[in-house]
């Protein structure tokens, strides 16, 4: 997946609105994105449950980030997990583990894996790829997820993109641009995944869904649930927060 293919024939839509926009699939897909991330920093509480046929489990957490590049994310339960710590800067990530006093940091190859043992992978969570600038995006029509009108997009992976998925499909709400569900392919068009987000509440002025599952495609009886405790949004953060040194003190 090397050759430079066209990345500009995105499909475009006229939307009614205040203003009469014109949004390209793009400019969609990065409204919607922007929802979780905020244009330049976030914060965020969550616990996640982690559901298998013969039995569950819950992770508590806490998530800073700024922009694309940098992320921290600090595990405050259960007990026996709290004060892991896990952090990206650029390319580069690390898990810092106090129990054992120890630092590693992450190849390339553990992306693929499951955060925490959940259905959500590393780079889910430490936010390693883009799906606005490692996407070529395609409107493809307008459809209805329990009564919202969405656009459907296709989201296919560039050439030169070394990222996980192969393709996605999300349906993005008109009118609030929240991402209410998406699929989620392999390189070769097997669907892996699908999420699906609910339960719209205000955070911080901002609309958001704060219930999120991920049900694996293969796995019967499997599912990853991710509930929104608290959200903040462009918060002041120095990129010296993401630090090794603060992944050890951080609470």
């Amino acid at each position: 997946m090397r050759p430079l293919i066209m990345t500009f024939l995105f499909a475009v839509v006229t939307i009614s609105s205040l203003f009469s926009q014109t949004l390209s699939a793009t400019d969609i897909v990065r409204k919607a994105d922007q929802k979780f991330k905020g244009e330049m920093t976030g914060y965020s509480i969550m616990s996640m449950t982690i559901v298998r046929p013969t039995w569950e489990r819950t992770v508590e957490f806490k998530s800073w980030a700024k922009e694309d590049d940098f992320a921290l994310t600090l595990i405050t339960a259960p007990a026996r997990e709290k004060g892991q710590t896990f952090l990206k800067r650029k390319n580069e990530m690390w898990s810092w583990n106090p129990a054992i006093n120890r630092l590693i940091k992450l190849p390339p190859s553990m992306m693929s894996q499951g955060w925490m043992g959940s259905d959500y992978t590393n780079d889910d969570i430490l936010r390693e790829s883009s799906v606005v600038d490692d996407y070529t995006h395609i409107l493809e029509a307008e459809e209805t997820i329990n009564g919202d009108t969405c656009y459907k997009i296709k989201l296919l992976a560039k050439d030169e993109a070394d990222i996980l998925w192969g393709s996605q499909i999300w349906w993005v709400d008109k009118k609030e641009f929240i991402a209410l569900k998406a699929e989620l392919y392999d390189e070769d068009g097997y669907l892996v995944r699908t999420e699906t987000a609910s339960d719209l509440k205000i955070m911080d002025g901002r609309l958001l869904p704060v219930y999120l599952e991920i049900v694996p495609a293969d796995d019967i009886g499997q599912k990853t649930i991710l509930r929104i405790l608290e959200m903040k949004f462009n918060i002041k953060m120095e990129e010296s927060f993401f630090s090794q040194q603060n992944m050890k003190t951080i609470r």
